[in-house]
């Protein structure tokens, strides 16, 4: 970070951020300017492990504010201070406190002095490349994108861990979901010489071990096949059925035209209303892992149907629920841009009003119709919402009867 940089953060009239990351070594390194910013500050701000790190550096007096949830007081203790001098580890831009400032404080100016961030350390340690390397963040989130890289079959993946998401609950889901064809490396106090520690072990290894913290995970296979992607068309006879009654299970043509018509490509959330044996969900997870999928059903064994389909196939992160949807909470739920109706229990009319209450403006909802009835209902039903039939597909399979897959748009 050049000089002149920092005058201009230093004269711009706004609040200052020098953002300085680091390892945890006990005498980490800093080039001369964040050392002249160390030297000239005033008030300090870290993690308790920073504190423990760095306070022989800190001048005479210096305030020191600690990182802490809830971050709404912090930031709080910040609004009284010009200048801060933040300590982060690794790069601050990386999944880092950097981030943070920047989205709470965005007219605040930020100078940031980078350090190698743990992932970096670890693919060194192993003497690994890794600009093709996919970073995942499960520090305080969600599996999802960990799911979706997993489905995608990433051939080379790095994870940042928290005391949820251990390595060892990491390999378990892998195993649970049959992406058994990796190989874990563990990273522990990156950046520490005399503690830092990499283990390189098989999945079900790392299941049976507790590694230290802070750690970070690189999984690597050499898996010729990769990078794996999902047939169009799971076959009903490969799915656990409901009470061994093959035929309670949206067949695959029809599966396949309603996933069409729902346009997966560009929503981020979907929903299946009815899900029984939960070959839409599956399906719409597998070839399309961006998607946020909650999947609806009022039978209490719908439960162990998903959860055993959905290893069957390899569909982590599917938001199971189980109870009629009429009553179920949505509220923690994305909003949907697209909705499946499998199932409706003689509630269709409330459950196209409850969808469309729920979804995105511009929405789409398809329903399988078998009956003339179920489809005058349907009609009457999105007429009265105020939604746009787009199309009726008249589809016939085997000796079955046949089904209208029907197509509605929430108006904009």
């Amino acid at each position: 970070m050049c000089d002149t940089t920092i005058e201009h953060a230093l004269h711009s009239g706004r609040q200052r951020f020098v953002i300085l990351g680091m390892s945890d070594a006990p005498h980490p390194y800093f080039m001369p300017e964040a050392v002249e910013a160390i030297a000239r500050g005033r008030v300090f701000s870290g993690g308790l492990r920073h504190r423990e790190i760095v306070h022989t550096l800190l001048p005479q007096g210096a305030e020191w504010i600690d990182i802490t949830v809830p971050l709404d007081d912090v930031f709080e203790q910040y609004r009284a201070h010009e200048e801060i001098v933040v300590f982060a580890s690794g790069d601050p831009l990386f999944f880092g406190f950097a981030n943070t400032v920047m989205n709470r404080l965005p007219d605040a100016e930020v100078v940031v002095f980078p350090a190698f961030n743990s992932l970096q350390m670890l693919a060194h340690a192993m003497r690994l490349p890794y600009h093709d390397m996919r970073i995942v963040s499960l520090t305080g989130r969600p599996w999802h994108e960990f799911d979706r890289a997993l489905i995608e079959r990433t051939p080379k993946i790095g994870l940042l861990t928290d005391r949820e998401h251990t390595p060892a609950t990491i390999a378990r889901r892998m195993l649970d979901y049959g992406y058994t064809d990796y190989t874990m490396s563990v990273g522990t106090q990156m950046g520490n010489p005399k503690e830092q520690k990499l283990d390189t072990l098989s999945l079900r290894e790392a299941t049976e071990r507790e590694f230290g913290r802070p750690n970070c995970v690189i999984l690597t296979t050499n898996n010729r096949n990769m990078p794996y992607r999902a047939p169009m068309g799971l076959s009903e006879t490969d799915f656990m059925p409901l009470d061994g009654r093959v035929k309670m299970i949206t067949k695959k043509p029809f599966r396949l035209v309603s996933l069409s018509c729902l346009d997966l490509h560009h929503a981020s959330s979907f929903w299946d209303v009815g899900f029984c044996t939960g070959s839409v969900s599956i399906e719409a997870k597998l070839n399309f892992p961006h998607l946020h999928v909650a999947a609806f059903e009022i039978r209490p064994e719908g439960a162990a149907l998903m959860q055993e389909n959905s290893r069957r196939f390899g569909a982590p992160g599917i938001d199971c629920r189980i109870g009629d949807f009429l009553d179920a909470d949505v509220t923690d739920l994305m909003p949907p841009d697209a909705v499946f109706i499998g199932g409706h229990g003689g509630k269709l009319v409330e459950i196209i009003a409850k969808v469309h209450r729920s979804m995105t403006a511009g929405g789409l909802l398809v329903f399988n119709s078998v009956s003339e009835e179920s489809r005058a209902l349907f009609l009457a039903a999105i007429e009265a919402c105020g939604m746009k039939l787009l199309s009726s597909m008249r589809l016939m399979a085997d000796a079955n009867n046949p089904i209208d897959v029907l197509q509605a748009r929430k108006q904009d």
